[in-house]
């Protein structure tokens, strides 16, 4: 595939998890200001960094300058629970974000739970088919402006987790996952969808994350997160504790 991938992606090292939380915050505002031509489309997270950088998000000094209306939210993976579930990455966002700023509802795209997981991922294609514009990824228009990762102990993305039948589809944009070391099934992008976008930005933080960055970043084709490409950058936004010894190299 054309783009960068994890081992030529650019490293940012910042103090700690609230300094990575704020420069993705002005880096997110900064790429959706620049986007002239069309919506601003944008995947999103769940964790404890992304739950940070949602907080600054919603700030009123931030959200003012923010052009919501013009943003498309969805988001880049969800555990297979009703929205009101305490596990759901869009009860998240909804609460400390989404609620509390001027994103028309339209423009919030939750992946569907009322269905098998497989109906729900159809279902979020075509939502995102729709937004797209076409059936086909067509190369040099990327689905997505950002597509926003974390990376899990055991070097799992999004839900593309170790060993699962996932991480061979290169047809669907979405697609089911039964992870056999974590609850719930999930619904979540598959690497073509990601790979459809101008930059892919991992948020990681702490030190237990050192050692699958260190393997990631060298390629360990055994860890999913190895995998990701994109069309555009790849870039990884980390603490000191996370990048360890690559923050010297």
């Amino acid at each position: 595939m054309s783009g960068h991938d994890v081992t030529s992606a650019r490293l940012v090292v910042l103090e700690d998890g609230e300094a990575v939380a704020r420069k993705m915050a002005q880096w997110l505002l900064d790429q959706a200001l620049a986007k002239k031509d069309g919506p601003f489309v944008v995947a999103l997270s769940g964790g404890s960094t992304p739950k940070r950088l949602f907080k600054i998000m919603a700030e009123p000094a931030y959200a003012a300058q923010f052009p919501w209306r013009r943003t498309q939210i969805f988001f880049g993976d969800d555990r297979h629970v009703p929205f009101t579930h305490e596990d759901s990455n869009f009860r998240m966002t909804s609460e400390i974000l989404i609620d509390q700023v001027d994103l028309p509802p339209e423009n919030v795209h939750p992946i569907p739970a009322d269905g098998t997981p497989e109906h729900d991922a159809a279902l979020y294609q075509a939502a995102l088919v729709d937004v797209y514009g076409s059936h086909h990824l067509i190369p040099g228009r990327p689905l997505f402006d950002v597509v926003m990762l974390g990376m899990g102990p055991d070097g799992h993305t999004a839900s593309l987790f170790p060993r699962q039948p996932i991480l061979q589809e290169r047809e669907k944009w979405v697609a089911a996952c039964t992870p056999d070391n974590a609850p719930h099934d999930r619904v979540s992008l598959t690497y073509t969808a990601i790979h459809s976008s101008r930059a892919v930005v991992f948020l990681i933080e702490g030190a237990g994350k050192a050692e699958m960055l260190a393997r990631v970043r060298a390629g360990d084709a055994s860890l999913p997160s190895s995998h990701i490409t994109s069309e555009g950058e790849v870039v990884f936004l980390t603490d000191k504790a996370a990048a360890g010894d690559l923050a010297n190299g």
